[in-house]
C-alpha cells in the first residue's frame, strides 16, 4: 500500500512538472510575437490614394490591403529597417520586403520601380519605390502586407495592416507619411509625379460610386449583371457608398 501511495504521488509530481514546462513553451512563444498595439502609435500610412480592398476578402485569401493611386506615387517605409528582399516576382510584381526592429515584415507589392535594394537601412518616411501595376494586379495600387516575425509563403504570421496602421473603409481616402495616431506628422512626400503609365494591356476598367448611384444602376452603365459586379469586387451585400471604388471589366 505504501509503495502504491509513493507511486502515486510521483506521478502527480511529474504530471505538474510537464504542464509548468507546456506553460512556460506557450508563454516563451507568445513573448516572441511583437505587440501591434505599440507600433500603432509610429507606423504611417505608405502612400496616398483610395482604400480598394481590405484584409480577409477573396473567401480569406486577400492578406494584406490594397490603396489605389496614380501610376508613379511614391511608396514610404512605414517604420525604420533593413530591406530583405527587392527583386520581381510574378505574383507581386517589383516588390520590397522591410524588416523591422520590432520583429515585423513589411511588403509592398505591385510597384512600377524599386528605390531600395536588400542590405539597406531605410527610415520611417523614405521613398523606397513608386505606385505601379506589375505582377498580377488588375490596375494601379499598392498591396501591402504586415506580418509578425517573418514572411512565409503561407503567410501564417500575416496579421491585418489596420492594426498597425489605423482603420480604414473600402472607399476612403489615406494620406501616405501620416501616423494612425495622428500625431508625429511626416512631410508627406507621396505626391503623384504625373509618370505616363506605361504601354501593354489596358488597365482594367474601375469606376467610383457617386451620390444616388446602385449596383443595377453601375452595372446598367457597364453592360454587366448585378451578379456580375458583386462577384468581381468581392462584394457580400449590395450595399456601396460615395467614393468607393469598383471594378466594371
Amino acid at each position: 500500500m505504501r509503495d502504491y501511495i509513493k507511486r502515486f504521488f510521483i506521478a502527480i509530481i511529474m504530471a505538474i512538472c510537464v504542464g509548468l514546462l507546456f506553460l512556460g513553451g506557450r508563454h516563451s512563444e507568445a513573448a516572441g510575437l511583437p505587440e501591434a498595439k505599440t507600433e500603432k502609435e509610429r507606423w504611417i500610412w505608405p502612400a496616398d490614394g483610395v482604400i480598394s480592398d481590405t484584409y480577409g476578402t477573396r473567401q480569406g485569401k486577400h492578406k494584406g490591403i490594397d490603396i489605389a493611386g496614380t501610376y508613379g506615387t511614391p511608396v514610404l517605409a512605414v517604420e525604420d529597417g533593413a530591406v530583405i528582399k527587392s527583386y520581381y516576382s510574378n505574383t507581386y510584381g517589383q516588390v520590397v520586403f522591410i524588416k523591422h526592429p520590432s520583429n515585423f515584415v513589411t511588403v509592398y507589392a505591385h510597384l512600377s520601380k524599386r528605390a531600395v535594394v536588400p542590405g539597406q537601412m531605410v527610415k520611417r518616411g523614405e521613398t523606397i519605390g513608386t505606385m505601379g501595376r506589375t505582377g498580377q494586379a488588375t490596375g494601379t495600387h499598392l498591396h501591402f502586407e504586415s506580418h509578425q516575425l517573418e514572411w512565409r509563403y503561407d503567410k501564417k504570421f500575416a496579421i491585418n495592416p489596420e492594426l498597425l496602421l489605423g482603420d480604414a473603409d473600402v472607399g476612403e481616402a489615406v494620406q501616405g507619411g501620416i501616423a494612425a495616431s495622428g500625431k508625429d506628422v511626416l512631410e508627406v512626400s507621396s505626391r503623384p509625379q504625373n509618370i505616363p503609365e506605361p504601354s501593354g494591356p489596358p488597365l482594367v476598367n474601375q469606376y467610383i460610386v457617386i451620390n444616388g448611384d446602385n449596383l443595377s444602376s453601375i452595372a446598367q452603365k457597364f453592360n454587366l449583371t448585378v451578379a456580375r459586379l458583386k462577384e468581381i469586387n468581392n462584394l457580400n451585400t449590395d450595399v456601396i457608398k460615395p467614393k468607393q471604388i469598383l471594378i466594371v471589366q
